[in-house]
């Protein structure tokens, strides 16, 4: 999707990060789909090399997800766990922890019910 594209509809996903101790806390808003896989893969890539990658993905504000989300996250695990980090979610709806859970990616990715709980395992 073209930035152009992604102006005209900015109801569609909204990505927020912030630093909560050494953890980056990724707080993602709106439906995850092919039209934002960019956005969204981009900004769960670890971006420090020289520090292991610890991110949290608060899932508490997504309505929708498809497959897309499903590949991003598998691929940002691989990263992260590549450098000797992690990735976890935190606080899906019920609608995306069923996705997550239907295909194995809670297997590979803790699922935390809560961002806190999330931050503290």
């Amino acid at each position: 999707m073209s930035d152009i594209e992604e102006a005209d509809r900015p109801e569609r996903l909204s990505i927020e990060e912030r630093l909560v101790g050494r953890v980056r806390v990724v707080s993602v808003r709106g439906e995850i789909d092919n039209d934002v896989k960019g956005v969204l893969s981009e900004s769960l890539l670890p971006h420090d090399s020289t520090v292991a990658p610890r991110t949290v993905v608060d899932l508490s504000g997504v309505s929708f997800m498809d497959s897309t989300g499903i590949n991003v996250f598998v691929a940002a695990h691989q990263a992260h766990t590549g450098t000797g980090g992690w990735v976890r979610i935190a606080a899906a709806q019920n609608s995306v922890l069923r996705l997550l859970e239907l295909v194995g990616v809670d297997a590979i990715i803790t699922c935390h019910p809560t961002l806190e709980q999330a931050l503290r395992a």
